[in-house]
């Protein structure tokens, strides 16, 4: 049902990221240009290639570390996402008992550890991104979904979470929604952060410690040259290509089209959408609760995702995840009036005491999207290229770990973490075209009716769950 005040709300958002639309945002440093010399290059200056860099240079203040991106760092995902932060590095706890039975105890502790080690990196280099360990609230809006909470709760404290299991009026004291029949509060495993202050923060840390960083540089190419690797840039002054000769490269590019032709197949970019309030009044705060902060995502397959920010605005975003055909990027796909238009509507069915509060912005932005929807990991040229790539909408926090192990296998001797079956195994590839875009577009439209039917799965999502394989955002 549309409702009458939804036009009004979204007229005069703005088309641009709200994390990214503040004045904090740091000057722009120049492009690479002429030949450079470098013991690592790092392709790409989201979280994965800041994480690299930072800890590289942590780990060993000598090595001579360069870090290369195609805008500014923490433009694209990094700057765009909701600001979830989460301990799990395999996209939730019963994704990893499916698909890593025999070392979940093990990837579970290395996740606390990773989530403490952002706490303590946060601390230690003062960067202000509002870091808050609130815990998560998953949300029942349907009878059905009760069942698989409660389900959820049994498996979370089998593994030692410290979760809470809310009955509709348990869950409506902490957030009000009459749309809420139950909730999960996972308290302890999810913090919340503004994405692109963290991403400059990370850049500034690395800057400190003596990372060269050269921004509006995108490599063109990339070959052997010896017992290194050649990297040729564009963008440097009046379009003037860069070199960099380096021993070791780690590729951090997340969904945009891989330097390595390999990743093509594993790695689809997926469009999510969202929307940021103006700052709540007093009275829309006490009407709503919320008092202990938490972020939220309700159950559904087609799920929303929201929380609240440091200055008092609620950030709504999910639902739809869009494909396009051939793996199709594009400026223009950052905004999406029909999806604008539907969360604006679920946000006032959520909160229908809002009603009258306006949208400041709206955006959109790519994840990059596996067939197991956790990160994956390789290497190449002879090992002396490393990547990670498939976070699937879980990349706040795993990234650090993501830049761990590029750096372990950078070290070409065998570690804990390369051990790991997460990190020697690959996702099942996804099909070439037109079958790409003809299975996510059945898959996604499977789930819509999934959810319009009490949770049945069709024959085409059980077929995908046999093989592993599914679609997720």
């Amino acid at each position: 049902m549309k409702l009458p005040h939804t036009g009004r709300a979204l007229a005069d958002a703005a088309p641009v990221p709200y994390w990214l639309d503040r004045p904090e945002r740091p000057d722009p440093l120049p492009p690479l240009a002429g030949p450079h010399d470098a013991d690592l290059l790092v392709v790409g200056g989201g979280y994965s290639g800041l994480w690299t860099a930072l800890l590289a240079k942590e780990a060993d203040p000598d090595r001579d570390v360069l870090l290369v991106e195609a805008g500014t760092c923490g433009w694209a995902a990094s700057g765009r996402n909701g600001g979830f932060c989460a301990a799990s590095l395999t996209h939730g706890l019963a994704n990893g008992v499916d698909r890593f039975p025999g070392e979940i105890d093990e990837l579970e502790r290395l996740g606390r550890e990773n989530l403490a080690a952002i706490a303590a990196t946060v601390a230690r280099h003062d960067i202000d991104c509002d870091f808050e360990r609130t815990g998560e609230l998953a949300v029942a809006v349907e009878p059905y979904q009760l069942a698989g909470l409660a389900e959820d709760a049994e498996l979370a404290r089998r593994y030692g979470h410290d979760v809470r299991l809310l009955d509709r009026d348990e869950v409506r004291a902490e957030v009000d929604s009459p749309t809420y029949l139950g909730g999960m509060w996972d308290r302890d495993r999810v913090a919340l952060l503004d994405p692109a202050k963290l991403a400059w923060g990370l850049r500034r840390a690395a800057l400190d410690l003596g990372v060269r960083l050269h921004e509006h540089t995108r490599v063109t190419g990339l070959r052997r040259d010896g017992g290194a690797l050649r990297a040729t840039t564009a963008g440097g002054p009046d379009g003037a290509p860069g070199v960099v000769r380096a021993r070791q490269v780690v590729l951090a590019t997340n969904a945009f089209p891989p330097l390595l032709r390999r990743l093509r197949a594993w790695l689809v970019p997926v469009y999510d959408y969202a929307l940021m309030t103006e700052p709540l009044t007093p009275v829309q705060r006490k009407a709503i609760g919320w008092a202990n902060r938490q972020g939220l995502a309700d159950v559904g397959n087609q799920f929303h995702y929201y929380r609240i920010t440091a200055d008092g605005r609620i950030l709504f975003g999910g639902y739809d995840a869009v494909y396009h055909y051939g793996n199709r990027m594009a400026p223009e796909l950052a905004q999406r009036p029909a999806t604008f238009t539907a969360l604006a509507e679920h946000f006032f069915t959520t909160f229908p005491q809002l009603a009258g509060l306006r949208f400041s912005h709206r955006w959109g932005g790519v994840i990059d999207t596996c067939t197991r929807f956790c990160a994956f990991f390789g290497t190449a040229y002879e090992g002396r290229l490393a990547y990670a790539a498939g976070f699937t909408g879980l990349g706040v926090g795993a990234t650090r770990f993501g830049a761990r192990v590029m750096l372990d296998l950078l070290g070409g001797e065998e570690t804990p973490l390369t051990r790991l079956d997460l990190v020697r195994s690959k996702p099942l590839p996804f099909p070439p075209e037109p079958f790409r875009a003809a299975g996510i577009n059945l898959t996604r439209w499977s789930l819509a009716h999934a959810d319009a039917r009490q949770g049945r799965r069709n024959g085409w999502l059980r077929t995908l769950d046999r093989l592993g394989l599914g679609f997720d955002s």
